[in-house]
């Protein structure tokens, strides 16, 4: 059985990397932060992933055996809770509101999704927000302190931190 070890830096793979006979599975969410599983690829191979505890897999993660045999990682669709706002502070409300809870939250163009919680379903319905359940694949905010969430660069103010993209064009 294959076993897939190393998870690469999406930013930088090495050009000598042939993905062209790459495996591809599709994980949940849950099954895409968990350092060790075992899987079937999408072509029917039985595989395992044991990886560093506290990586997650994000959609279109690749991972590498020991004998260099590459592994794409696709987000699964899953069942999940999705809120369309088309109201900014009604969307800002939901996002602090769930934010406060610390859920896993995806946040995209007039969109929030989160892993079905009728709880959480509930109290958004108590904000005004309609809040379908639908099967989508659920790629969550890795959060402000996770490793890779930002970039690393200086100011030119004797200190350096990291931080989003939201305004790297200001310092080019």
């Amino acid at each position: 059985m294959i076993i897939y070890t190393q998870k690469l830096d999406e930013q930088a793979l090495p050009e000598s990397l042939d993905l062209s006979n790459s495996e591809e599975v599709a994980l949940t969410f849950d099954e895409r932060k968990r350092g060790r599983l075992k899987i079937k690829t999408l072509s029917g191979i039985d595989a395992g992933i044991q990886i560093e505890r506290g990586q997650v897999m994000r959609h279109d993660s690749i991972l590498v055996s020991e004998n260099g045999d590459v592994l794409k990682v696709k987000a699964a669709p899953e069942v999940v809770s999705s809120a369309y706002i088309k109201d900014a502070t009604l969307f800002a409300r939901a996002c602090y509101h769930l934010g406060n809870r610390h859920v896993s939250l995806q946040v995209g163009e007039g969109f929030l999704r989160f892993q079905k919680d009728y709880v959480l379903d509930d109290m958004l319905h108590g904000l005004g927000i309609h809040v379908t359940h639908e099967e989508a694949e659920f790629e969550p905010e890795n959060g402000a302190y996770a490793k890779g969430s930002g970039h690393a660069h200086s100011h030119g103010d004797a200190h350096h931190h990291e931080h989003s993209h939201e305004h790297a064009n200001e310092h080019a």
